[in-house]
């Protein structure tokens, strides 16, 4: 395994290695490029997507002003593996530790930050980065940190970081004027809510449209409502952003894309595989380049955008990178469907929060692999015995704590709405498959239905042949590694587990000595 030192050494090397690939026309306009992402915000909360009830103009902006993808997917659902697919360019499944949720990231995997900065670009990230879990060497995988300036927050909840001044002190220090490479990640619209915020914010709970798993009544319309004012304060920090890079005169050749790692922090959406989970919103604008007013059909999935801003920057993707670079659909002047090949998305999770168990293993994972295409949700969930959310002793830990999931909770299997109980926490089937065109909550199972049996099928064969090629280690039967590598919140895991706790490193350690 490398050091962090000769990892160093080798990003250093990178501007010679790479200066080969560099093309007349990018060194002469090597543009800037900016990553907007959000914590925990859903695609459908966008106005792009049909919202009515959040606004978001800047997001919608982008979207007007650019390309508009209506089939963008993460391939894990939930924080440290989304954002590790996107810098490192690799799937979920490809990433070893950090396949998991809060992870000790090694030291071999290299990041499309640092390797454009190797380039000769200027590089830094504000809020939030890659995380969480621990990471190797000087900065984030995000880029160097600046996140010094402060504000006071307009509500409870709402992060004190100042993106926008520290977005803005990152431009200024940049004296020399070099293209930049920038993360702009806010904390919102991750938990915990401010209770009743959105009545601040006039967000009438009663124009709210209820996903189908969820009761519909006032609770869950407050707590979606409340939801609403974060998304629309990440939006305000999207529009900050464009307005700062106007008044430099730098939007005319800035690569923006905006998007968020997953969907909306509530039961059976965020750290799960159905459809809201990891179907994210996803608008890119680069004006000279990219012909507005676009809405392309192609499906890109996180481990694509690395590769496509390295072609942006001049270079070739890194040999580590197993995404595929989406630079042609960008400009492209055509919409709807472009590149025929780029028709399913591949998914998939590990162990995302402490407390599940298996016996006398801690903190073990809920494995799911799944393929999506156009009409179809097909997933397999591995070890359908375990609890989905994680362990009904723990509290449900894969599932952040809100007003939402307290009332599905208190649901008895004596009342009628304990139907939405046993569909965000109950065990679920082996085989799941789903028709999103006529049921996107993916409610309806048709796994089991003959009339489906040629469709499921065909997709476990496709998801099955390209995990094979991408040397997913569950298609092996090398999958029970995931639950054993160590996970990085050791205080978090000894208070949850008290006696039963146990050193998960040197467990790892003696069970697969073999690796290095």
């Amino acid at each position: 395994m490398k050091t962090t030192k000769s990892i160093l050494i080798t990003v250093a090397t990178l501007p010679v290695l790479y200066s080969c690939n560099t093309t007349k026309e990018t060194e002469e306009t090597k543009p800037n490029i900016l990553f907007i992402i959000a914590d925990d915000i859903s695609r459908t909360s966008m106005g792009a997507y049909g919202n009515t009830y959040i606004k978001t103009p800047a997001f919608d902006r982008i979207a007007e002003q650019g390309i508009l993808f209506t089939n963008a997917f993460v391939t894990n659902p939930k924080s440290a593996p989304a954002r590790a697919g996107i810098l490192t360019g690799r799937y979920s499944w490809q990433l070893e530790e950090s396949a998991n949720h809060w992870p000790i990231m090694s030291d071999k995997w290299v990041f499309y930050p640092d390797l454009i900065e190797a380039s000769g670009y200027f590089m830094g990230f504000t809020g939030k980065g890659w995380g969480p879990g621990i990471f190797p060497g000087e900065h984030n995988p995000a880029g160097w940190e600046y996140n010094d300036i402060k504000l006071t927050p307009p509500y409870k909840s709402i992060s004190s970081k100042d993106y926008s001044a520290n977005f803005e002190f990152f431009l200024n220090q940049n004296s020399d004027n070099k293209p930049f490479v920038f993360w702009l990640g806010t904390h919102e619209a991750h938990r915990a809510f401010e209770k009743d915020v959105h009545k601040k914010k006039n967000i009438n709970p009663d124009n709210i449209p209820v996903q189908d798993f969820f009761p519909d009544n006032e609770i869950t319309r407050g707590d979606i409502a409340d939801y609403g004012v974060e998304v629309e304060y990440h939006d305000d920090v999207i529009g900050k952003a464009l307005k700062l890079l106007e008044e430099k005169n730098l939007l005319e050749n800035t690569l923006i894309i905006a998007t968020s790692d997953h969907g909306m922090a509530f039961p059976r959406i965020k750290g799960q595989i159905y459809d809201e989970g990891f179907h994210v919103a996803f608008a890119a604008m680069w004006r000279g380049k990219i012909e507005p007013g676009r809405i392309v059909e192609d499906f890109i999935s996180f481990p694509d955008i690395a590769p496509t801003f390295m072609e942006a920057a001049g270079l070739k993707p890194h040999i580590q990178m197993t995404g595929k670079s989406f630079m042609d659909i960008l400009v492209s002047e055509k919409s709807g469907i472009i590149d025929t090949s780029r028709s399913f998305a591949l998914l998939g999770k590990e162990r995302h929060d402490i407390g599940r168990t298996d016996g006398e293993l801690l903190s073990v994972g809920y494995p799911v692999r799944a393929i999506r295409d156009a009409q179809y949700l097909y997933a397999k969930n591995y070890r359908a015995e375990r609890w989905p959310a994680g362990d009904p002793e723990y509290n449900y830990k894969n599932c952040d704590d809100s007003p939402t999931k307290s009332l599905l909770l208190s649901y008895t299997p004596e009342n009628p709405n304990y139907k939405y109980y046993e569909l965000s926490f109950g065990k679920r089937h082996e085989d799941e498959l789903y028709d999103i065109i006529n049921d996107s909550d993916c409610i309806n199972n048709l796994a089991n239905d003959p009339e489906y049996f040629e469709i499921k099928k065909s997709l476990i064969e496709k998801m099955e042949s390209e995990l094979k090629r991408q040397s997913d280690p569950r298609m092996f039967g090398h999958g029970d590694i995931f639950d054993y590598y160590p996970q990085g919140n050791i205080p978090k895991q000894k208070a949850l587990y008290g006696e039963k706790y146990y050193d998960m490193q040197s467990i790892f350690n003696e069970k697969f000595s073999d690796i290095k």
